[in-house]
């Protein structure tokens, strides 16, 4: 195998260890509590207590975010803000969060 051969290899093997690395639990975890954070900071203060996010403690992949109508603003611009800084698979995790949020409260 020539070495560019191999380098290729390498950077695959790394892309595919950084898609894996944002979809891990932790990680989802911690952008999570980022953007409920930013969320809350933004919100009118009768609206901070009506965002939260719950981490299954059995499924640690799974999470609720639980927030009032009137909250989900906040919650959809603390997404946007943050996606740019997002690994690739989160950035895409947090895409789809974000329009089945909106496609709820088009209901």
């Amino acid at each position: 195998m020539s070495s560019e051969e191999s380098r290729m290899i390498e950077r695959l093997v790394k892309e595919i260890d950084n898609l894996k690395l944002g979809l891990d639990p932790t990680v989802l975890a911690g952008w999570y509590a980022r953007v409920e954070s930013e969320a809350r900071a933004r919100a009118p203060l009768d609206l901070r207590d009506s965002i939260q996010v719950v981490q299954n403690e059995i499924l640690p992949m799974k999470f609720e975010f639980k927030t009032s109508r009137r909250a989900v603003r906040y919650v959809l611009e603390a997404i946007d803000r943050n996606l740019a800084a997002m690994p690739m698979a989160t950035r895409l995790y947090f895409q789809k969060l974000s329009e089945l949020i909106q496609a709820e409260m088009n209901r």
